[in-house]
């Protein structure tokens, strides 16, 4: 199957990055290269990093950016962004973008098992390698299995979802993602079963952070980038749910806090100044014309912050 992503929040992410035509940019979740070509177009003398850990998006990026000297695509992941860079001879750069979670193309393609669409092995491995959704179903304890699906999935009924599991799996170990989810529907109240979207959604999302760390990857790969970056420099992150549309705001927040001295304090003592500033105030939405041409945007944020560190203060 051709590696298909929708880029969400197109136009305005790209118009967000203020690209200049010499400067340095780093896509550190490549994909399809549909937001790296976007950059790739906009640049002469300047220079594209694209970055992505599965194989497959690193196949369809490659393909996709083959015609642009000034483009070069690397597998790895975006929490290790300053090392790839750095190996690449890039230590610095103009913009950062971190399109996060799970693909279009990962869920369209079966034998991934990030859907519960299909009926294909329980995978959900964005690097295809390390301990996947099946291996967790089949060993965690149930207390393990609902504290995942608590945390990540935010489901209310996490524990009776994870006791059905580990009911299920005594008979025989739960292989396919059509059973995980056969086995959550049953597991979860009639009234949850009747509304809508299906029952399995939030276990699936939960099983699916666990096995990539999606959480950690965010936190770390978001310092990484704005460390990259250069005074003046953009770091643009588009998110699908709450708890990474929580993290992105949290720290983008704290990077643009400034003095933390109580306020009766007559000066400031603490010395403490903002790295960085909003683009927008608050994050942006996808259109209603987006979302009827394609309703996965729904959940999609977008939050763009510059940094101001180090610029020269204006008279």
């Amino acid at each position: 199957m051709e590696f298909e992503h929708k880029p969400v929040l197109f136009e305005e992410t790209i118009e967000a990055l203020n690209i200049r035509p010499d400067g340095i940019y780093i896509d550190g979740t490549a994909g399809g290269g549909g937001h790296s070509r976007a950059i790739a177009e906009r640049l002469t003398t300047g220079r594209l990093l694209s970055i992505d850990q599965d194989p497959d998006a690193i196949r369809a990026a490659g393909e996709r950016l083959a015609g642009f000297s000034c483009a070069q695509v690397c597998r790895g992941n975006f929490s290790q962004m300053r090392t790839v860079a750095a190996e690449q001879g890039i230590r610095e750069a103009d913009g950062v973008l971190l399109d996060i979670g799970v693909s279009s193309h990962q869920l369209d393609t079966p034998e991934r098992g990030f859907s519960y669409h299909y009926d294909a092995p329980l995978d959900m491995r964005m690097s295809q390698t390390g301990t996947s959704a099946k291996e967790l179903v089949n060993t965690l304890s149930w207390q393990e299995l609902a504290a995942i699906i608590s945390k990540y999935g935010e489901d209310k009924n996490a524990v009776r979802i994870a006791k059905g599991i580990v009911q299920a799996r005594q008979e025989k170990p739960v292989e396919t993602t059509l059973e995980l989810a056969e086995i959550v529907k049953k597991s979860v109240p009639a009234a949850v079963r009747r509304e809508q979207g299906h029952p399995a959604r939030r276990t699936f999302q939960a099983l699916r952070i666990e096995v990539n760390h999606e959480l950690d990857v965010l936190s770390q790969g978001l310092d990484e980038a704005f460390e990259l970056l250069r005074p003046g420099g953009r770091l643009a992150v588009i998110t699908f749910h709450s708890l990474e549309d929580r993290m992105v705001k949290q720290r983008m927040a704290s990077w643009c806090q400034g003095c933390i001295c109580p306020p009766d304090f007559p000066v400031c003592v603490c010395g403490r100044k903002p790295r960085a500033e909003l683009i927008y105030k608050k994050g942006l939405a996808p259109s209603p014309q987006e979302l009827e041409r394609n309703p996965r945007a729904r959940s999609a944020r977008l939050r763009v912050c510059r940094k101001i560190e180090g610029l020269p203060e204006q008279e």
